[in-house]
């Protein structure tokens, strides 16, 4: 391929076309997750917040919907000798539920910290795991070495068009049940979320604020979108591990066109923000779905007075190491 089809390809990204029919796509393999309210966390924040619940999305997390759109799109040749991708956890286990439906292996990178809840998701979907230390080089390296020994079909966690357009299929069903949002708030990784997010609610209505949150101790994403390029995540050590995850260039690219502003929170924060969900609203979510609420509660994020989505993004924890045990 030429590089500049190459650098082209490297920066395509689904309009709102592509995300519905992607929602089509899905729609048999996936939950309309609920939209859910908490009065005492709205008077807290002094806003009126929409939970889209993507906790008790297949598999855990809203990773089951780019995964499921990926996975459906390929052809029968493509898909026959199954589909490999590197994973802390979410997208290892929602790419193996997504190759069971469909009857084809799938084969998972993961870092050997991944969580062990995590691990346990990926493999009772029927993941085949291939563990790494937990770099980014270490990771690349071994998800190459896997695809060349098996001639699986690469299904990138975020940087790849299909599971972008996949992503933005919560925050349409959050806008259909939820009419009149001022903001919409997702957190931010690799990005793919927050791209497929900002780029359907854009489409919808051009008004709605679209805001990205991430730790403060994994914020990559923030830098870079101020500088306007990549900015690699150093080795961070971060309570949401689903975060730590740099940007890829598509990425970005959606984020500075779509998005207006990222917000980061501490671990304190997002520890807080965690345990107020589980008290006050009777659900099991993950730090990286809290840190959207961390940001809020620690005012890296204005929308007060305001009509706001917030995208819960997955629920898969530990149960033996909460933060908030001795």
């Amino acid at each position: 391929m030429p590089l500049v089809e190459a650098a082209a390809d490297a920066l395509a990204l689904p309009d709102l076309d592509l995300i519905r029919s992607a929602q089509s796509r899905i729609a048999p393999h996936v939950h309309r997750t609920p939209v859910l309210r908490c009065q005492s966390i709205d008077a807290e924040l002094g806003a009126e917040l929409f939970f889209k619940a993507e906790n008790v999305q297949r598999t855990g997390a809203f990773k089951a919907r780019g995964a499921s759109n990926a996975v459906f799109s390929l052809s029968e040749d493509e898909a026959r000798r199954g589909v490999v991708t590197h994973s802390s956890g979410n997208h290892g286990a929602a790419l193996a539920y997504a190759a069971a439906r469909r009857g084809i292996p799938a084969f998972v990178v993961m870092p050997e910290n991944a969580p062990r809840a995590k691990q346990e998701n990926a493999r009772r979907r029927g993941a085949t795991i291939r563990f790494c230390a937990p770099t980014l080089e270490a990771r690349d390296a071994a998800r190459i070495a896997l695809q060349r020994e098996t001639g699986a079909a690469l299904v990138h966690p975020f940087d790849d068009v299909r599971v972008i357009a996949g992503q933005g299929t919560a925050v349409l069903e959050l806008l259909d049940e939820s009419p009149g949002l001022d903001a919409v708030i997702a957190p931010v990784g690799g990005g793919g979320l927050l791209s497929g997010t900002s780029i359907a609610a854009k489409a919808r209505d051009p008004a709605v604020r679209v805001l990205g949150a991430e730790p403060a101790n994994a914020d990559d994403a923030a830098r870079s979108f101020r500088s306007g390029r990549v900015e690699p995540l150093p080795a961070a050590s971060t309570i949401a591990d689903g975060l730590r995850t740099t940007l890829s260039p598509r990425t970005l690219a959606a984020i500075r066109a779509h998005v207006d502003a990222i917000g980061t929170a501490s671990e304190a924060g997002i520890v807080r923000a965690m345990r107020m969900i589980w008290e006050r609203m009777k659900i099991i979510v993950e730090p990286s779905a809290a840190v959207p609420v961390a940001c809020l509660l620690e005012r890296t994020l204005d929308v007060h007075g305001m009509r706001v989505g917030i995208i819960l993004s997955g629920g898969n924890v530990d149960l033996d190491r909460l933060p908030w045990q001795a």
